[in-house]
């Protein structure tokens, strides 16, 4: 087979399965955690919580994870800018989130730095 009639096809065979909603290797669960800290004025306290998050990285499952502060970008009423710190996470489905969220390193991050956020809020999302 020439080498563009096998890159032909397979683009043509991805896209058939993309245009078929099927689900890839690369299916996705977003966990997108926002906190607000008891003392946002703090750098400290948002320091540590982001040095906790950190902590978090070597979970097993977590294919990538960023962690936030708000930007300073255009204010406009669907903009909510209000939390401190955000963590978003990936993974390849919800078993691997599950296997987070019972993950000890998972456990002692809650136990050793929910004293510094007064509100946590979460969004879990799947790719469709």
């Amino acid at each position: 087979m020439k080498r563009s009639t096998f890159i032909t096809t397979a683009v043509l065979t991805g896209l058939s399965g993309i245009a078929n909603g099927m689900p890839d290797e690369s299916t996705t669960l977003l966990h997108h955690v926002f906190f607000w800290l008891k003392n946002p004025e703090s750098t400290a306290d948002r320091a540590a919580l982001i040095a906790g998050l950190k902590t978090l990285a070597p979970i097993p499952g977590i294919r990538q994870m960023h962690i936030g502060v708000p930007a300073s970008t255009e204010k406009r009423e669907v903009v909510d800018n209000s939390w401190d710190v955000s963590e978003l996470m990936f993974f390849n489905d919800e078993a691997a989130q599950k296997i987070y969220q019972d993950h000890p390193v998972h456990q002692a991050f809650v136990k050793n730095y929910s004293h510094l956020w007064a509100k946590v809020i979460v969004y879990d999302a799947v790719d469709i």
